[in-house]
C-alpha cells in the first residue's frame, strides 16, 4: 500500500504545474536613449542618503526622524506585513495539510429500538480514537501555483510601494525645510526693510515739523511703512503653517507639533550643485518604485488569469488518516485499533450558471487595467524626469539673475539715497528703489527655495537615489 501511495504522489507531481494561463511578458515600450536638458556637470545623487548633498546636518537629522516616527510609512510597512502573510498563506496550499485529532465518544444505545445490541454488548460504552489527518490537492492544472505567483507579485508591489512612501517622505521633508528656511530669510528680510523706513519715518517726521518736506511727502512715507508692515503677518502665517506641515512629516505628536520648535541652521546663501543622472532611461526609469508596483500588479493579474481558467478543470484532491480506535483507553496504542483510509477525490464543474466564465472575464479586464496602469505610470515617470531636469537648471539660472538684480538694487538705492540728500532727486524715487529692492531680495530667497526644491524633485523623479528594486520582474515559479 505505501508503495502505491508513494508512485502514485510521484506522478501527481509530474503532471502538477500544467499551467493554462498566458506567461507574463513584459510590455514593450519605445524608450529614449538619452536624457534632455542634462547640466553641463554636476553630481550625481547615489546613494540611499541621498539628501546628504545639500551638506545640512540639521536636514539630516529632521530626515532621520521622520523615517523613524512618520505615521505613512508605519502604514506601509504594515500593509507590507499584510502582503508577506497572504503570500505565505497562498504557498500554504501547494503542500500537503496535515493536523491531529483526539476524541472521546461516550454512547448509550436504546434497547427498545428495532435493532438492539447484541447479547454482550453494552448498552453504555465509550470510544477513544486518535489520528493524524492528511489533505493534499494535486495542482493538475496550475491554479494554486498560479494563486501564489499572484500573491508573491502583490508582496513585491507592497515592498515598491513603501520605498515610494519613503522617496516621498524624504523630499516632502526636505522641501519643507528649505521652505521654512527660506520664508525665515524672507521675514528677516522684511523686518530689515521695515526698520530702515521707520527709522526714515521718524528722521523725516522731524524735517516735516520744520517745514523741510511737505505733508505729502510724509505720507508718502507713512503709507510705505504699513505697506512692509502689512507683509511680515502674511509671511508669519506662512511660517507657521510649514512648520506645522513639517511637524506632521516627523511623526510628532499633538504635543511635539504645537510646542516644540523646527531645529535650523542660519541660512546659507548657495544652492546646491546641479544633480546629473547617471545611466540610460530605461536603466533609471524601470527601477522607479512606482513603477515597479505597476508593474508587480500586471504580473498579479496576469497569473490570476491562469487561476482563473485552471478552475475550469477537474480538482484532483487527496486525503487520508492514520490513527487508533478502542473502546478503552489502555487498547488505544494497540496493534488491533490501528486505523486507516486513503480517499481520493475528482471534483469537475459542470454547471455553474456562467460564473467561472465571468470570472475569467473580469480578470482578464482587470489585467488590461493594469496594463495600462503601468503604461500611464511609466509615462509619467518620464514626464516627472524631463520636467524635473527642465525646472533644475531654469531654477538655477532665475536664482542667479535674481541675485544679480539684488546686487544692482541694493547699489541703485545707496546711489539714490546720496542723490536725495543732496536735493538731486525727491523722496519718491528713494522709496521706488527700496520698494525695488524688498522685492528683489524676497524673489531672490525664493529662487533659492525653489532651486534647492528642483534637486529634489529630480533625485525623487528618479526613484530615489537611484537604489531602487531590481527591474527585472521577480516571479519564483
Amino acid at each position: 500500500m505505501r508503495a502505491r501511495l508513494v508512485a502514485f504522489a510521484a506522478t501527481a507531481a509530474l503532471i502538477a504545474g500544467c499551467a493554462v494561463g498566458p506567461a507574463y511578458e513584459r510590455p514593450t515600450s519605445e524608450l529614449p536613449a538619452a536624457w534632455k536638458d542634462v547640466p553641463f556637470q554636476g553630481m550625481s545623487a547615489t546613494g540611499d542618503r541621498w539628501w546628504t548633498l545639500y551638506g545640512d546636518p540639521s536636514l539630516d537629522k529632521l530626515v532621520d526622524e521622520a523615517l523613524a516616527h512618520n505615521q505613512n510609512l508605519v502604514l506601509a510597512a504594515a500593509r507590507l506585513a499584510e502582503a508577506r502573510a497572504l503570500a505565505r498563506v497562498a504557498d500554504a496550499a501547494l503542500v500537503p495539510l496535515v493536523d491531529a485529532t483526539a476524541q472521546r465518544d461516550r454512547l448509550r444505545s436504546s434497547e427498545r429500538s428495532s435493532f438492539p445490541p447484541p447479547p454482550g454488548i453494552p448498552i453504555e460504552r465509550n470510544t477513544y480514537r486518535a489520528q493524524i489527518n492528511i489533505a493534499y490537492e494535486i495542482d493538475l492544472w496550475g491554479r494554486l501555483g498560479s494563486a501564489s505567483r499572484a500573491a508573491y507579485a502583490d508582496l513585491l508591489a507592497s515592498e515598491a510601494a513603501q520605498e515610494t512612501v519613503r522617496i516621498s517622505l524624504v523630499t516632502d521633508t526636505v522641501r519643507s525645510y528649505f521652505g521654512l528656511l527660506a520664508l525665515d530669510a524672507q521675514i528677516e528680510a522684511t523686518r530689515r526693510s521695515l526698520a530702515l523706513r521707520e527709522d526714515n519715518l521718524r528722521l523725516q517726521s522731524i524735517r516735516q515739523q520744520a517745514g523741510l518736506i511737505g505733508d505729502f511727502d510724509l505720507r508718502q512715507l507713512e503709507a510705505e511703512v504699513a505697506a512692509a508692515r502689512a507683509q511680515l503677518p502674511a509671511l508669519e502665517r506662512s511660517r507657521t503653517a510649514e512648520e506645522a506641515a513639517l511637524a506632521v512629516l516627523l511623526g510628532r505628536s499633538p504635543r511635539g507639533i504645537t510646542e516644540d520648535a523646527i531645529a535650523r541652521p542660519p541660512e546659507r546663501g548657495e544652492p546646491p550643485a546641479p544633480v546629473v543622472p547617471e545611466g540610460l532611461p530605461a536603466d533609471l526609469l524601470l527601477r522607479r518604485p512606482d513603477v515597479v508596483t505597476a508593474e508587480q500588479r500586471l504580473i498579479a493579474a496576469n497569473a490570476r488569469i491562469s487561476a482563473a481558467r485552471a478552475a475550469l478543470f477537474p480538482r484532483i484532491t487527496l486525503t487520508g488518516y492514520l490513527g487508533s480506535e478502542s473502546a478503552a483507553l489502555a487498547d488505544l496504542l494497540s496493534g488491533p485499533s490501528r486505523i486507516w483510509q486513503l480517499a481520493f477525490a475528482l471534483a469537475q464543474p459542470i454547471f455553474q450558471g456562467g460564473r467561472l466564465f465571468g470570472e475569467i472575464e473580469a480578470i482578464e479586464a482587470r489585467e488590461r487595467q493594469a496594463l495600462a496602469q503601468y503604461q500611464n505610470t511609466l509615462q509619467e515617470a518620464f514626464r516627472e524626469v524631463r520636467q524635473a531636469l527642465a525646472a533644475q537648471t531654469r531654477s538655477r539660472e532665475i536664482f542667479e539673475a535674481e541675485s544679480a538684480r539684488a546686487a544692482a538694487l541694493r547699489d541703485a538705492l545707496r546711489l539714490a539715497r546720496i542723490r536725495y540728500e543732496n536735493g538731486l532727486v525727491s523722496q519718491l524715487e528713494v522709496l521706488d528703489a527700496e520698494r525695488n529692492l524688498l522685492g528683489a531680495e524676497l524673489n531672490r530667497l525664493e529662487a533659492l527655495r525653489a532651486q534647492r526644491a528642483a534637486v529634489a524633485d529630480l533625485v525623487k523623479a528618479l526613484g530615489g537615489g537611484w537604489t531602487g528594486l531590481d527591474p527585472v520582474a521577480a516571479v519564483r515559479k
